[in-house]
Formats: structure tokens, sequence, C-alpha cells
């Protein structure tokens, strides 16, 4: 299958690094080549570390590498299928679908990798919104099994079912959700990190305890607010505003700590600021 992988960052250099590893062809496009370059030297980099660890072979790595081209434009996508993953930012998903419609084939699914945007809002400035999907994978995605699956009202059978089958084909294991705001993995995720916020921001207990209590009482891998710092912190407020807007419950309220935090430009780990400091 030729895939078209839209955003070359952390979340789509990861996808396109798991269909390159299962014989997909996959052309990786960004905003500009220096993007896309980057996303193909962190791949390179996953891959020598599994290289050094026997994972893999050189020549498998290498024939890896062979699978991603750069594609700097979205004109005159031949493709099956085109996955988007941007930023998650409304605006920002619908002129990129808007762009896929008109330059892939009529028979092309077009699937987002968002995790809580509208896939009913995606597909409706396109032509063709019963080949419109949600293909929502967790990060880091070579290492994470699961996908969302989010079929929008106009979804077809037919396209879910292709999605469900790839992701089992991928070596993932799919999770089919509504199309509801945050779907499943989101809708309890951010209202418990959020949680956790507030628990620092009223004075409950400091930054190290509450991730303490968290790892140590359930059994988490880690606190929720170093995995907030993991994913983001202005992407956990992103999906935290379309699940408060989507559903008009107070309880998915942003805290105003994570407000703040996300003013100051300490978005976490990939910043080297958020809840904690990375070096």
């Amino acid at each position: 299958m030729r895939v078209l992988v839209v955003g070359a960052g952390q979340m789509g250099a990861g996808i396109a690094q798991v269909f390159a590893q299962h014989g997909h062809e996959v052309l990786l496009n960004d905003v500009d080549e220096g993007r896309i370059q980057r996303g193909i030297d962190g791949i390179a980099k996953l891959l020598d570390r599994n290289v050094e660890r026997g994972r893999m072979t050189a020549e498998q790595r290498g024939t890896v590498l062979e699978h991603i081209d750069v594609r700097p434009h979205l004109h005159d996508l031949d493709v099956a299928l085109a996955i988007e993953a941007a930023t998650e930012h409304v605006e920002t998903k619908l002129d990129l679908f808007r762009k896929l419609d008109d330059n892939t084939p009529p028979e092309a699914i077009l699937a987002s990798n968002t995790s809580s945007i509208s896939i009913t809002q995606l597909a409706a400035v396109t032509a063709k919104p019963d080949r419109v999907i949600g293909m929502h994978f967790m990060n880091p995605v070579p290492v994470m099994a699961l996908v969302e699956v989010i079929r929008g009202l106009a979804t077809s059978d037919a396209t879910a079912k292709t999605i469900v089958e790839l992701a089992h084909a991928l070596g993932k294991t799919p999770v089919e959700s509504r199309d509801f705001p945050g779907f499943v993995v989101n809708r309890i995720l951010m209202p418990m990190i959020n949680e956790a916020i507030y628990a620092v921001y009223e004075g409950v207990a400091s930054v190290a305890d509450v991730d303490t209590a968290m790892k140590l009482g359930t059994n988490q891998p880690m606190g929720p607010l170093a995995l907030a710092d993991f994913i983001g912190l202005d992407t956990c407020l992103a999906i935290l505003e379309v699940l408060h807007d989507g559903l008009g419950d107070p309880k998915y309220r942003p805290c105003p700590l994570l407000r703040q935090y996300v003013t100051a430009g300490w978005y976490g780990k990939k910043s080297g600021r958020g809840f904690h400091t990375y070096g």
C-alpha cells in the first residue's frame, strides 16, 4: 500500500516508521523539507537503537528507510491512504482535509490521527465523507499497541473494516469509538491529568508526590503530571478545550495552572520544562 503521512513530528514520524516496517511505501510530508528530514533522522536514530539491541539487522534498518520518501507538497497524490498527523488545531486540519480531498484519488481513504477533534467535522469539508475516518495512534507509535478507530456520521462500513484490518496487519490492537469529543482514551485520561494539575494548583500535594502517589497507589508506569509533560501540555490543553466546548460540562474545564504553563511556553518534555524539568 502507498501511504501519505502529513506531519513529520513525533507522531507522524512514528506512524511513518510503523508503516515502513511493515513493507508499505510511505510519503512523508510537512510544511518544509527541513522538518521532514528531521523526522526521518529521528526514525533513523530509533532504528539504530533497535539494531544495537539486536531487534533488527542493519539490512532491515536500511530497508525501512528505503520505504520512506520525502514529499514536500500535497499535489497529485497517488496514494491509497492519507493519514493527517498535524498539530491539534481544527482550522489546520480542515485546511489539510480540503487539500487531501482535492489531490487524492476518489477511492483513497483519508484518516486523521486527531486525539479529540470531530471526524464528522473533518469529513464534512470533503466530497467523500464516507471514506474519512479517525485512526488515532498512541505515543510512542512504534511501541504502543493501541489504535482508536473513530467513525464519523458518514463513514462507511467498508472504510471502517479496511482500517480495522490494517491496524491488525500493523501489529496493533484497534478499538472502535463513536465520534464524540475525546473518543475513548482522552475522554478518560485528560480529566485525570486535569485533576492531578488541580491537586497541585490547590496545594493538595507537590508535583513529585502527586506522581508518586498515582504510580505506587494505582500501579501506573508514570505519574499523570509526567505523562502530561510527555504528551505536551499544549496538546493536553487543546484536548481539554475540545472536551469542555464539545460536551459543555464544567468537569472538563482546564485548570488555570495548565493554561498558565502553556502561556509561559512550558510545554513539557519537548520544551525542556513543564511540571518537571528536563536537561
